[in-house]
């Protein structure tokens, strides 16, 4: 039947508003006739329901500012660890006999010179007792020379506090221990990603954003009181639990009750604003307390504040609807509508709950869908594992960009507070340019971008010039990060894609696993890092003109969806320019 606002029904015939223009009598009938019902609505998912409930209300606004706490758990979470554990640039033995002496004096007695500078695992072999008989204090040529066995003293200019690692003496022969206290963090990551995704699948998005948050308490304040570097990686561990999840559940759950036209904005600006905030505050909190016991009490305590999320935060409407609790899901979305001064029709609910009872019953359908579905078929597989190198690729040059600021030799803590402050022009940019660069010119371009800076400041002098261009590297490559997650949901089919998603997600987790070894090598030669984020950056960027691109596109639904997705496309296509000629075309049709 055609829409109302062209026909009339009367008598159960549709009649063109003409006829009843030229006819008066049967006009006037109308009219005494009660006015016709709206046609019947029709709901596919809950985002045809947000236009009633309000796109972006009050409601919707109130959840916005409620994500602060948990952008800001999650940079402490993530960032915590690298003021934790850093060791100043200058070291060298500890000669306990020497004590009396200044700190220039036994420097100068007990440490031998190499190349100019004094070495910072060696020491003089002497009997330390008799050379201060002797009142010599000049070394000599023919003294034996040994590895440092005791402990070691610091210049903390650079660093101005004691760390653990400057505390426990993790320099020389454990100069890896950091390193590998972070590659443990990221394990608890991968354990915490399945830990608190089977927890939000089962019980609710809520218990498991409560879980993560009380993981990362948990361990941040053990690891303030740990005294060893194995009692340290256990509570590092723990803390990598949260990882992730300690802010994403929150992100997702928000994102649900956004409209279509605002998940850019909310997905982007949460990021762009209050993680980079939070992240830039840090290096400015382990300076100020100037400890790093406070320092962690200061960041993994208000973690505890998670225990309120029931009180100010709803459970995911999709999630209750999955489960079937279908009236619970309508009055969270009842009291947005209020907060939002809308009203939902009665129509529009009951159609609703008809459609959530439909969407229930698909949900049971997908779990006879795997991950194993996403490789039976020749292209989607080919989609699938791009995606997943592609991914891998973003989240080893985006860490290692992060954890390499310690090595381009400016004070690391200004260095860090300015390449974590790109996140926001980078967030920005990415939302003016996503929907008009599209996806796959715009990730090779940023991450090739990333590579090509990212080995230019392999060749420019230590210091500014350096920084500088490992800066837009790390710029670059934020860009990137945030496509990365966007891209994969929009290409992997409907029947596997929260799967798929998260697969990608685990494999970035495994290839962090490896990043705090890679910024160790600048032990080395300082240039190693960034020489090998660069090739990965432009490696991964390659990579990505081989998807297809998702800008404009329905998202495919089925698996045959997913293996035809992109077919058609060429390889030199640019969204933005079949835009323009498509345009032209339709000018040229209109003339």
């Amino acid at each position: 039947m055609e829409s109302h606002e062209k026909n009339v029904v009367f008598a159960g015939v549709i009649l063109n508003p003409a006829t009843i223009e030229n006819n008066m009598e049967m006009k006037n009938a109308a009219q005494s006739i009660e006015s016709p019902p709206e046609p019947k609505v029709q709901l596919k998912d809950l985002d045809d329901l947000l236009p009633y409930v309000g796109d972006f209300g009050w409601y919707q606004r109130i959840l916005f500012l409620l994500m602060i706490p948990y952008a800001f758990f999650f940079a402490f979470v993530y960032f915590g660890q690298i003021f934790m554990t850093v060791v100043p640039e200058e070291h060298w033995c500890f000669v306990p006999e020497l004590g009396n002496l200044s700190v220039e004096a036994r420097r100068h007695l007990s440490v031998p010179l190499v190349d100019d500078k004094y070495d910072k695992c060696s020491v003089y072999d002497v009997d330390w007792t008799e050379v201060i008989k002797s009142g010599a204090l000049e070394p000599k040529p023919e003294w034996r020379v040994k590895k440092c066995e005791s402990q070691w003293e610091f210049n903390y200019t650079d660093v101005p506090y004691q760390t653990i690692a400057s505390q426990q003496g993790w320099v020389c022969d454990k100069d890896s221990y950091a390193a590998t206290s972070q590659a443990i963090f990221f394990c608890g990551g991968i354990v915490g990603g399945l830990l608190f995704g089977w927890i939000a699948d089962k019980y609710g998005r809520i218990p498991a954003l409560i879980g993560a948050n009380m993981a990362g308490f948990t361990g941040g304040l053990a690891t303030a009181f740990t005294n060893s570097f194995w009692s340290f990686c256990v509570c590092r561990f723990i803390v990598g639990l949260a990882y992730d999840n300690c802010f994403i559940i929150m992100y997702i759950v928000v994102l649900e009750y956004v409209g279509p036209k605002w998940r850019t904005f909310v997905a982007n600006m949460s990021i762009a604003v209050y993680f980079t905030f939070a992240a830039c505050l840090l290096p400015w909190i382990a300076l100020g307390v100037n400890n790093w016991q406070i320092y962690t009490l200061i960041i993994s305590v208000p973690l505890v504040l998670s225990v309120l999320t029931p009180l100010v935060v709803p459970e995911s409407a999709r999630w209750l609807i999955s489960q079937g609790k279908i009236d619970e899901a309508i009055k969270i979305v009842q009291k947005c509508s209020r907060i939002n001064r809308k009203k939902i029709p009665d129509e529009v609910v009951k159609e609703f709950r008809e459609t959530a009872k439909a969407i229930a019953k698909a949900e049971e359908e997908l779990k006879n869908y795997s991950v194993i579905d996403l490789v039976r078929t020749p292209r989607l597989r080919r989609h699938t594992i791009l995606l997943v190198v592609i991914w891998m690729s973003i989240a080893m040059v985006f860490d290692g960009h992060v954890r390499n600021v310690g090595s381009l030799g400016l004070d690391m803590f200004t260095t860090f507070t300015v390449a974590t402050f790109t996140e926001f022009p980078a967030d920005v940019l990415l939302i003016l340019t996503l929907d008009i660069l599209g996806r796959r010119w715009l990730a090779f371009g940023t991450m090739a971008l990333s590579g090509i800076f990212s080995l230019l400041a392999t060749t420019a002098p230590i210091g500014i010039p350096s920084a500088s261009l490992a800066i837009v590297g790390r710029f670059a490559v934020n860009i990137s990060f945030n496509i990365g997650m966007q891209y994969a949901a929009e290409l992997l089919p409907t029947v596997v894609r929260a799967q798929g998603v998260a697969l990608i997600h685990m494999c970035g987790y495994v290839a962090t696993i490896l990043t705090p070894y890679i910024v160790y090598m600048a032990t080395i030669a300082r240039e190693i890092p960034l020489l090998i984020l660069g090739c990965l950056g432009i490696f991964g960027g390659c990579l990505s003109l081989f998807l297809p691109e998702s800008m404009g596109k329905d998202m495919p639904q089925t698996i045959l969806d997913g293996e035809n997705y992109g077919l058609g496309q060429k390889f030199w296509d640019f969204p933005c320019w079949n835009r323009k000629k498509k345009e032209i075309a339709n000018g040229e049709t209109r003339h």
